[in-house]
């Protein structure tokens, strides 16, 4: 694990922004305690692939960085959405990469012991359709081999496999890691248990956070390919018919339950893809609150979250990361948004005060939290 980076899981933080929009710094241990009975929580179970490819361009003989940024068809390994780079590794901060060699359709790519060949280019000089040759077992035999985890220059060392995959991970789908996920625990999940707070997966090809290239960010997150089980989507139907709430753990569960719900808030099992962006004006009819990284404007992760809250809450979040030194990017800290009502009358304002430091007042109780001293500490 890359210990110097990955902040020692009992220290993390986390931000909490109750629905009538009170604020609290806490421990993120508390995070086994904040749901009632009959609340579900969701997470994404995606492992992640060892993503970026380095090699060489055949034509041209130069240096190139692949990394695979989207499926062509979920079960097939061969066909990909791929973003290209030039010569230089992830210490290098993506926005300063070189650009890769002049690309054309049917050039070949020599990646390790993988040859892959060049599709068709996608109107971006960095992205094309990439073809492996060969059976699926040949593939995934050569990504495990030679390709690495996609990272970013915010991480020196070099990442392994493992220190991108959540305590859930199961089948190897997605491309970075639904990293939300890396605050959860088999201790907190037993606390759910425990607590009669329901648990359930979904898999979502979570994409890759950043291209290097502004116009290509605009477009993210690309097309990705979800699966709901029968289970969850049995489970969410449960939880709203008895009136508890459903939380998402991670923007890339958002996206596949929104996807997936029609506006009576029903979910449909089984696989499809979620397109488009959920961001300000988008109307959610699943999720009623997200644990999430600490996310800053203009990415598309925090896009997101204006579908949970307006810019004025969002920008006081923002003040509190500074103020209270919270962590961002994939090992950070985390924040748990409950959505916000569009209109809010004192009476549901009042009722939402009261409902937080009833919430608070049990933490304190069980002895997990310090929370009326962070309480008055760190409203903002």
């Amino acid at each position: 694990m890359i210990a110097a980076d990955r902040p020692d899981r009992r220290s993390a933080k986390l931000f909490v922004v109750e629905a009538g929009g009170t604020m609290s710094d806490l421990p993120r241990a508390v995070l086994a305690t904040l749901f009632d009975p009959g609340d579900l929580v969701v997470a994404n179970d995606a492992a992640t692939l060892p993503a970026s490819l380095h090699g060489t361009h055949v034509p041209s003989d130069e240096a190139i960085e692949i990394r695979l940024a989207g499926w062509l068809s979920l079960p097939d390994p061969t066909r990909f959405v791929a973003i290209a780079f030039g010569a230089g590794d992830h210490r290098t901060r993506t926005e300063d990469r070189l650009p890769p060699p002049p690309l054309s359709p049917g050039d070949r790519l020599r990646l390790g012991p993988l040859e892959a060949v060049v599709e068709r280019l996608l109107d971006h000089p960095r992205l094309l359709e990439l073809r492996f040759p060969g059976n699926r077992a040949a593939v995934l035999a050569g990504l495990a081999q030679h390709g690495r985890p996609i990272q970013y220059a915010h991480v020196a060392e070099p990442l392994a496999l493992w220190d991108v995959w959540t305590k859930i991970a199961a089948g190897p789908v997605a491309f970075e890691a639904p990293s939300a996920g890396f605050a959860l625990d088999w201790r907190t999940l037993q606390a759910w248990r425990r607590r009669g707070v329901g648990f359930a997966t979904v898999t979502h090809a979570a994409g890759v956070s950043s291209t290097g290239d502004p116009a290509l960010d605009l477009r993210l997150p690309f097309d990705e390919p979800y699966r709901i089980p029968e289970r969850t989507a049995a489970q969410v139907a449960r939880a709203k018919l008895r009136g508890g709430r459903i939380i998402a753990i991670g923007t890339s569960v958002v996206r596949a339950l929104e996807a997936a719900a029609n506006p009576a808030g029903n979910v449909r099992a089984g696989n499809a893809i979620a397109t488009g962006r959920i961001a300000r004006d988008t109307r959610l009819h699943v999720v009623d609150a997200i644990l999430t990284g600490i996310h800053q404007p203009g990415e598309s992760h925090f896009e997101l979250l204006r579908a949970f809250a307006d810019d004025a809450l969002l920008a006081k979040a923002s003040a509190a990361f500074t103020a209270y030194r919270y962590r961002a990017h994939e090992f950070g800290d985390s924040m748990l948004l409950n959505r916000q009502p569009l209109l809010l009358s004192r009476e549901q304002n009042r009722a939402g005060v009261l409902e937080t430091k009833r919430r608070c007042a049990a933490r304190w109780i069980s002895g997990l939290s310090n929370c009326p001293d962070t309480e008055a500490r760190a409203k903002v």
